[in-house]
């Protein structure tokens, strides 16, 4: 995982043929936020699948509108423990971690809190709509897709950002690819995830050296679902996060034309809250926060600790070939700090840079969807 905490989890892409991925986009187009991904930044924090299912299984547990439920002891000193609902940190991470030696839990019991884990984290899109419907409290992902998100009527806010990531995401090529430069994409087909890090990538990667946008093929897949086309030379190329681009590049011969470095990137790891949750439980959510931060230092300090945290072997095991590349990610990122004046210049930038690339109909407004972290709760009783 990298240094800032990013919790997008490493599962494995399903292969499916290149027909079949076509048959998704053009269900995809017809609702941009539906095909949107989550996220920045380190290698971390799925899809709508799984937000269904968080959402089925949600249900059949009664969650209640606010997210705080009564334990069965009621909780210290009689107080009703507030349930934070979090997606899974699956097998890496500094999450995952405090899954496994209960140090979340502990962190939370002294603002009266518990974590229910649910899903998986992933992609941004899915959870976003999840917080909206009062199925998750808490979730990461990227300004980019947050962006997207924010276009539609939104039931959160965001309230921690981690820089973005520099040497984990960009555009993947094949070692044995012709390609060279970014201009050398002007009539080749590059896969990306609709309205999120991945489509911002090559955008920006584009305006940069000077490619007009329609110059280059876009083909909209879902991250999951696109290394077996990447491999098999259905594309050309690939713009994604460290999620995918690590197990691409250290077992697919693949390496990056251009990473977010090189581009200029703005794309920042974002956590958003539900916006009920935020009224009603400020202490829970700067208990999180300050957990967040703390153990993000950590992990970029030794980020090999938080790999394999629960198996090293299956689906969600860092593999020996990829544990090299994940680390020099992880310490090369962010911890999650407070959103500051300068991101949010940054993250309008990212805004107007969508509207102006017709991903969105207009630029979004970031600032009223903000929380100043240290902020929050001042005044309530």
């Amino acid at each position: 995982m990298s240094a800032d905490g990013y919790q997008r989890t490493e599962f494995r892409e399903q292969r499916t043929t290149f027909s079949e991925q076509i048959s998704k986009v053009v269900s995809c187009q017809s609702s941009s936020v539906a095909c949107l991904e989550t996220p920045v930044n380190t290698p971390r924090l799925v899809l709508a699948a799984t937000a269904l299912l968080a959402s089925t299984a949600l249900a059949a547990c009664g969650s209640s509108a606010d997210g705080a439920k009564a334990s069965a002891d009621g909780g210290a000193g009689g107080k009703a423990d507030v349930v934070l609902r979090l997606p899974d940190p699956g097998n890496n991470g500094f999450l995952a971690r405090g899954k496994k030696d209960g140090s979340l839990d502990k962190a939370l019991a002294a603002v009266h809190a518990k974590v229910a884990w649910t899903g998986s984290a992933g992609p941004f899109a899915p959870a976003a709509q999840a917080l909206s419907a009062d199925q998750l409290d808490i979730a990461q992902g990227s300004i980019t897709s947050a962006v997207a998100a924010l276009a539609q009527k939104p039931g959160f806010k965001l309230f921690a950002q981690t820089a973005p990531d520099g040497v984990g995401e960009g555009i993947l090529v094949k070692n044995d690819s012709p390609i060279k430069t970014v201009q050398d994409l002007v009539g080749k087909k590059v896969a990306v995830s609709q309205g999120g890090t991945s489509e911002y990538l090559l955008l920006k990667a584009l305006e940069k050296s000077g490619v007009p946008a329609d110059k280059v093929e876009r083909v909209y897949l879902r991250a999951d679902q696109t290394s077996g086309v990447f491999n098999s030379g259905q594309v050309d190329a690939w713009a994604t996060w460290n999620t995918f681009s690590t197990p691409t590049i250290a077992n697919a011969g693949a390496h990056f034309l251009v990473d977010g470095k090189a581009i200029g990137s703005d794309n920042y790891a974002v956590w958003a809250v539900r916006n009920g949750f935020a009224d009603k439980h400020p202490e829970v959510v700067k208990a999180f926060y300050a957990y967040l931060r703390e153990n993000g230092l950590q992990e970029k300090a030794d980020p090999a600790a938080y790999l394999n945290v629960f198996t090293d072997s299956g689906p969600t095991a860092v593999t020996p070939a990829e544990k090299d590349i994940a680390v020099n990610v992880s310490r090369q990122g962010a911890a999650a700090d407070a959103i500051a004046e300068s991101d949010i210049t940054r993250f309008g930038t990212v805004a107007q840079f969508f509207a102006d690339q017709k991903v969105t109909k207009q630029p979004v407004d970031v600032k009223p969807y903000l929380i100043d972290i240290n902020k929050l709760g001042d005044g309530a009783k």
